[in-house]
């Protein structure tokens, strides 16, 4: 297991300073971050912890999938890869004619 660890199911109002304390209890934490829209600047929801060591990343896990934070329901589980975008290049010139 990595110690890179996928949270979902975060109150919207949950900041990065809070998710990191979450996971302190079970571990020293590199480093934690809530995903946000890129345009409103809201919280999606979810985010991701890096643990200092796979162990911590274990308890963690093991620790905190399924609990409640603000009425909600956080699952917890190693994070995947992120997969490769594949381009959306919109290519071609319009109605641009010779």
């Amino acid at each position: 297991m990595g110690s890179k660890i996928y949270v979902g199911g975060l109150p919207y109002s949950t900041t990065e300073q809070q998710l990191s304390d979450l996971f302190a209890v079970h571990g020293a934490v590199a480093s934690s971050r809530i995903i946000t829209d890129k345009f409103t600047g809201q919280s999606r929801g979810f985010g991701f912890v890096e643990m200092s060591s796979d162990s911590e990343a274990q308890a963690a896990v093991a620790a905190l999938n399924g609990t409640e934070l603000g009425g909600r329901t956080l699952t917890v589980n190693e994070a995947r890869p992120q997969e490769p975008r594949t381009g959306g290049g919109g290519g071609g010139r319009g109605g641009d004619r010779y």
